[in-house]
């Protein structure tokens, strides 16, 4: 892993040793369920709520009783979704969303369409955006939920969402946020969000895969997900993962402590690769806010090529990239947000995101300046749609 170049941390990150160390007991000695009463029972459960309290700390809730562990952040964006639907099914079957969310969003939201919910995706400006006006003229007096994005996966840009939280509290919608891209890198204040659940997911921020949790706010109801146990106070069935557990709750600790420099330090690696590629390749276009974007992500179109070959070409040089969404890489489809935010079908085909992390460094800045350029003008050579 030394000579990799990794620039795919929006995708997964690494599992940091720090994290791995607080998980290895439970992963061996205190193996018992959390949900026992005999002394590694015990210890298993005083360490999911020894983790409760660091994930509670990171988004700032008033209590870590507010805090479900899930196994990702897929499984909480349908549990909030689903189950304040069920919860809130009196007042109306009206729900809102945005044209650029994940897909555990928008699936789940077809899902719900299908079954005889009426549904409003709200488009977005040109930088992936939706306002808060626009989301207050969208709610009416049956509007259950509102869900949407912390920032975007895709193209890195933050929403509005602490503004957009004011106005579904002054109207008395649930309001839904999914901060699988900003929990551990930017700060995550649920108060001054002012939302009702959000989504987190352990393995965007150097945490195991396979863990996640919700933040559902104390008074706001949200009908059970998974039937059986009576686990998370009887609203989320199945055993603990607990050593997940506590490897999220380290990974919340960490990112806690080393955020706001760490934010810092990206934000300067990123606009020093954006000016890069600017400067160094001729028709190419920075999607996203270029200003109200994560500290770590760069996501570019080259015109006349697919960004599929770019992402081999540099693998053949040692380093890892994507052109979207893991979770869509398998589809033949060009991005859902580059549609969204005005791109043309070929043109969206053409994409390259870079998402930088922990490990990286000035040095691969530099390797990745020198290597995309030449990589960029052989393709557009062998491309029958470049000029």
């Amino acid at each position: 892993m030394s000579d990799i170049i990794y620039m795919d941390n929006a995708a997964t990150t690494s599992l940091i040793p720090e994290v791995l160390e607080a998980m290895m007991p439970y992963l061996t000695d205190c193996f018992g369920s959390a949900s026992t009463i005999y002394s590694i029972g015990r210890q298993a459960m005083d360490a999911v709520d020894e983790a409760r309290e660091k994930v509670a700390d990171l988004i700032n809730a008033r209590d870590p009783e507010e805090v479900y562990f899930t196994s990702c952040g897929s499984e909480s964006d349908n549990w909030a979704i689903k189950g304040a639907c069920e919860a809130y099914l009196k007042k109306g079957k009206h729900i809102i969303t945005t044209a650029v969310e994940h897909h555990a969003v928008l699936d789940t939201f077809d899902y719900l369409k299908k079954r005889g919910w009426e549904i409003t995706v709200l488009p977005t400006d040109n930088f992936g955006r939706v306002s808060p006006a626009q989301v207050a003229e969208a709610i009416r007096p049956d509007t259950v939920l509102v869900s949407v994005m912390h920032a975007n996966n895709e193209i890195g840009t933050i929403m509005p969402v602490s503004e957009i939280g004011k106005v579904c509290a002054e109207k008395g919608v649930f309001f839904h946020v999914d901060a699988v891209q900003t929990a551990g890198h930017i700060k995550v204040d649920v108060r001054d969000i002012n939302c009702s659940a959000l989504s987190i997911s352990a393995h965007k921020f150097h945490g195991p895969k396979g863990v996640g949790a919700l933040y559902l706010k104390k008074g706001c109801i949200c009908r059970k997900f998974l039937h059986g146990g009576a686990q998370e106070k009887n609203l989320r069935a199945g055993t603990h993962n607990v050593a997940g557990i506590v490897g999220l709750g380290k990974a919340a600790e960490i990112a806690k402590n080393e955020y706001p420099a760490e934010e810092i330090r990206l934000s300067a690696l990123r606009d020093r690769l954006i000016k890069g590629i600017s400067a160094s390749i001729k028709e190419c276009r920075l999607n996203g806010d270029p200003a109200l974007r994560l500290p770590n992500n760069v996501n570019f179109i080259f015109k006349g090529i697919e960004g599929e070959s770019i992402i081999l070409f540099l693998d053949m040089k040692g380093i890892c990239a994507s052109s979207g969404s893991a979770c869509t890489s398998g589809s033949l489809d060009p991005s859902h947000v580059l549609l969204a935010i005005g791109l043309e079908h070929e043109q969206a085909h053409g994409s390259l995101r870079l998402t930088l992390g922990r490990e990286t460094t000035d040095e691969q800045i530099d390797t990745v300046l020198s290597e995309l350029p030449p990589i960029i003008e052989r393709l557009r050579q062998m491309s029958p749609l470049y000029n």
